[in-house]
C-alpha cells in the first residue's frame, strides 16, 4: 500500500510539474486582443501575435497582452473662456491602438498607453480652443468648437500611435453669473418681441380704422352726390327696397292678416 502511495505522490508531482511547464510555454491571445513579446535578452520583439495559442521560451520570453477593441474615455475639463467666463467642458473619446505599432507603443508609453497620452492632449487642446472662443461663441457655434478639437485631437493622437474614431463635446456649463446673464438675456429679448407685436398689433388697427373712415367718407359723399344729382329718385329707391325687405318679412309671419285697400270690408260679426 506504501508503494502504490508514494506512485501515485511521485504522478502528481510530476503531472503538476508538466502543467507549470507546458503553462510556462503555450499562451492564449483573446478575440479582440494581441500580444506584444518582452525578450529579456533581445528587448520588445517587433512581432505582435494575434488570437489563438502561441508558444515561447520559458522564463525568458513573457507576452504583454494589448486590448485592440475600441475603448473610450471621459475627460472633464475646467478653463476660461476667451472673454474669462467659467466654462466647464466634457470630452468623449473612442480609441484604439495602431496594432502594427504596438510594439512602440509598449516600448515608449507601456500597457497603460490610454492613461498617459490622451488626457495630457485633451486637455492641452481644450484649454487652447476654449480660449480662442468667447462663451456666447461656444453656444451658438458649439458644432464648429467640437470639430476643431476633434480634428486637433485626432493629428496629435496620431503621434502616439492612436486612432480616434469619435472625438465629441457631450457637456459644456458655465458659471453662475454668465447663466443668470443669459437668462437675463432671453427674458428682454421675449419682452422686445412682445413689444414689437404689440406695436404691429395698434398700427394694423389703426390702419384699419382710417380705411374704414375713409370708407363712410367716400361712401357719404356718393349717397350726396347722388342726392344732388337725381333729387328724390334715389329717396324713393331706397324705400321701394325697405318695403320688400318689410313685406318679404311679414309674409313669412303666421300672425299677419291682408286686407284690400280702397273697399270697405264688413267683417262676420253678431251684434
Amino acid at each position: 500500500m506504501a508503494v502504490w502511495f508514494n506512485r501515485l505522490t511521485y504522478a502528481g508531482l510530476g503531472l503538476t510539474g508538466v502543467g507549470l511547464v507546458i503553462d510556462q510555454v503555450i499562451y492564449d491571445v483573446d478575440g479582440g486582443q494581441r500580444a506584444v513579446i518582452f525578450d529579456k535578452f533581445r528587448g520588445v520583439l517587433n512581432d505582435v501575435k494575434g488570437e489563438g495559442t502561441h508558444f515561447r521560451i520559458p522564463f525568458i520570453q513573457e507576452p504583454k497582452i494589448f486590448d485592440v477593441k475600441m475603448q473610450y474615455k471621459t475627460m472633464p475639463v475646467t478653463t476660461p473662456s476667451r472673454d474669462l467666463q467659467d466654462v466647464s467642458a466634457t470630452l468623449r473619446i473612442l480609441y484604439r491602438p495602431n496594432v502594427p505599432d504596438l510594439p512602440e507603443i509598449f516600448k515608449s508609453l507601456g500597457e497603460d498607453y490610454a492613461d498617459r497620452v490622451l488626457p495630457s492632449i485633451g486637455n492641452e487642446i481644450l484649454k487652447s480652443i476654449i480660449a480662442q472662443h468667447d462663451a456666447e461663441e461656444l453656444i451658438t457655434q458649439r458644432e464648429v468648437v467640437s470639430e476643431k478639437i476633434a480634428t486637433t485631437m485626432e493629428k496629435r493622437a496620431k503621434d502616439f500611435h492612436i486612432t480616434l474614431d469619435d472625438v465629441s463635446l457631450t457637456q459644456l456649463r458655465f458659471g453662475a453669473a454668465f447663466t443668470a446673464a443669459v437668462e437675463q438675456k432671453q427674458v428682454a429679448e421675449q419682452l422686445a418681441e412682445q413689444a414689437r407685436y404689440n406695436v404691429e398689433r395698434a398700427t394694423f388697427e389703426k390702419d384699419a380704422s382710417i380705411i374704414r373712415a375713409q370708407g363712410d367718407a367716400e361712401a357719404a359723399t356718393m349717397i350726396s352726390d347722388a342726392l344732388t344729382k337725381n333729387g328724390q329718385a334715389l329717396i324713393e329707391l331706397r324705400k321701394i327696397e325697405a318695403a320688400k325687405e318689410i313685406a318679404a318679412t311679414m309674409s313669412k309671419s303666421r300672425n299677419v292678416a291682408y286686407l284690400p285697400g280702397g273697399q270697405n270690408m264688413l267683417l262676420n260679426l253678431q251684434l
